[in-house]
């Protein structure tokens, strides 16, 4: 029985692990192309012998340098002759207090959260406004992976809060701004997932966070994949706009 997304080309960033690699197997399973980009070739590459299909787009790179974020949507389009979908999963999270903040954490935060999905969903628009008016689907779509911290800001996560809201308000513009011509744009707003995103913070923060998260029975990151494939994977006539999704135990 043929996938879902036969026919139809999707490309994830940050697909070397965790949600972005979780997506990029379900995407596969429901028989898009796919393009999957990262900054580790090594991780990628194990992404594709996991997914078993030799026929992936693999790019190593860093969509925080604008060339590079338009580099990947063509040569997305010049492998496959078209972009359908457009997972925008690539981040970081980089929490503490905001006073005596290292300024360095919050520039990578800025520059990979919101400008590279910037940069990047202006690359692909063009593709994906085509897309939505060509077999087989005929609509195409944006999904922006966010957080619970693009609609509630807490202590200790100020510039992580700023780069996920500045994500939401984003994606409800745009979605506005296309949803007549058939491109979908969609917020996933996960809460807490086991994945490698914590491991990036300094280790004080990291205690604060076991603290906090350690006997909660966490996510994983396949179940963000199927919310996402969900998504994707509506009638054309029905799009999914945001979906908030956390760990049953988790209250906030």
């Amino acid at each position: 029985m043929a996938g879902r997304l036969e026919g139809t080309v999707a490309l994830v960033t940050g697909a070397s692990s965790g949600i972005g690699e979780a997506t990029a197997v379900a995407l596969a399973a429901e028989g898009a192309k796919l393009a999957i980009a990262a900054r580790r070739r090594d991780r990628l590459v194990q992404v594709v012998e996991r997914i078993g299909d030799d026929d992936i787009l693999v790019v190593e790179t860093d969509i925080t340098d604008e060339d590079a974020a338009r580099a990947v949507v063509a040569d997305t389009v010049r492998e496959f002759g078209r972009l359908d979908t457009l997972v925008n999963n690539a981040g970081v999270m980089l929490l503490g207090p905001i006073v005596d903040a290292p300024v360095e954490e919050w520039r990578r935060m800025v520059e990979l959260n919101l400008l590279a999905l910037l940069y990047t969903t202006h690359a692909a628009l063009p593709h994906l406004l085509e897309a939505a008016e060509r077999d087989p689907r005929r609509v195409a779509d944006v999904v922006n992976v966010s957080s619970v911290a693009g609609r509630v800001a807490r202590e200790g996560r100020g510039v992580y809060n700023a780069t996920k809201f500045g994500v939401v308000a984003f994606s409800e513009s745009l979605r506005q701004e296309v949803t007549r011509r058939h491109v979908r744009v969609s917020v996933v707003e996960p809460g807490a997932v086991m994945t490698e995103l914590a491991t990036h913070n300094r280790p004080e923060i990291i205690e604060g966070m076991r603290a906090t998260f350690g006997q909660m029975e966490m996510m994983r990151a396949e179940d963000i994949a199927e919310s996402i494939v969900f998504t994707v994977t509506r009638p054309r006539h029905v799009a999914v706009n945001e979906i908030l999704i956390r760990p049953t135990e988790q209250d906030s």
